[in-house]
């Protein structure tokens, strides 16, 4: 590698850190657990994946974020590779992909299932929710564990691995998902599933009225349940992998922190922050990485 890209890749994995610090202050503070050598592919990981759920946010409707998603697509795949190198977190993440062999399909499925985001369809039941998160948070999970994992000679599949992203995944993905619950409704966005708020007599409709009713809240406390249950499988198959590859899996330990949050007298899902200080957080992943030793 000359100079010259190897001081352009340097910025570029730079930008991504910033990029996390700035965005996603969780990620970035449990990815300090990672190994320095390892650290800055994962944020270029978690770089992309920001820049694919923030797609939404950057568009008025959603025919310019289809179009975002496919440029995407072309990186990853190689037809926008001179473009591609322009961006720094398509820069960064094409190296990664190319030194940790990763699976470019994964990628592309996360941005697929993202598409979700650009319309104001309700989340139509569990089952449709639990794909979302397969797809998206489950793969990062995946992904920065095979990137723990060392150079591609270096490894042979592990099944241990794909167990314990997927539930991981999906707790991390349903509890971000309960944090994020009224911002979403204040842009139309349902992502409880409707099955379950019928089942306690609600409904998507009832949701965009704003008003914490008692249906409204019995649905909201299976789906914190749903997440408990996901943490509860994720974590014996954290237990038994290799301790190098842990670290990966270390955003876990805000699961239950921030659960507990929904739980307090009065809890109101369109008004109550779903937020701990950066002491607490920090202290939770700090403590978080010994328990995941545990069996």
């Amino acid at each position: 590698m000359n100079n010259a890209l190897s001081t352009s890749l340097e910025r570029a994995y730079t930008h991504c850190a910033l990029l996390v610090q700035d965005n996603d202050k969780d990620r970035f503070l449990a990815n300090l657990f990672v190994p320095a050598t390892e650290r800055p592919h994962v944020y270029a990981l978690h770089a992309f994946s920001f820049e694919i759920a923030r797609i939404r946010e950057l568009v008025s409707e959603p025919m310019p974020g289809e179009i975002r998603h496919q440029w995407w697509r072309d990186a990853l795949e190689g037809e926008a590779r001179g473009g591609a190198s322009a961006n720094p977190v398509a820069a960064a993440l094409i190296d990664t992909v190319d030194r940790f062999d990763l699976s470019r399909a994964a990628l592309i499925a996360l941005i697929d299932a993202r598409g979700f985001d650009l319309y104001d369809s309700p989340m139509p039941d569990l089952s449709s929710l639990e794909g979302y998160g397969k797809n998206t948070s489950s793969v990062l999970f995946r992904l920065a564990g095979e990137i723990l994992r060392g150079a591609p000679t270096a490894r042979s599949p592990d099944p241990r691995v794909d167990a314990a992203a997927e539930s991981a995944g999906l707790a991390y993905a349903f509890t971000g998902l309960i944090r994020a619950f009224a911002m979403h409704a204040s842009r139309g966005q349902i992502y409880l599933p409707s099955d379950l708020l019928r089942r306690h007599g609600s409904s998507p409709e009832e949701v965009l009225g704003g008003k914490a009713t008692p249906a409204l809240l019995a649905s909201f406390a299976e789906w914190r349940r749903e997440a408990r249950r996901h943490l509860a499988d994720a974590l014996p198959f954290v237990a038994i992998l290799p301790e190098q590859l842990k670290p990966a899996f270390v955003p876990l330990a805000l699961v239950e922190p921030y659960l507990k949050r929904t739980e307090k007298g009065g809890f109101d899902p369109f008004r109550t922050p779903i937020e701990l200080p950066q002491w607490r957080r920090q202290w939770a992943l700090w403590r978080g990485l010994p328990s995941l030793t545990s069996t």
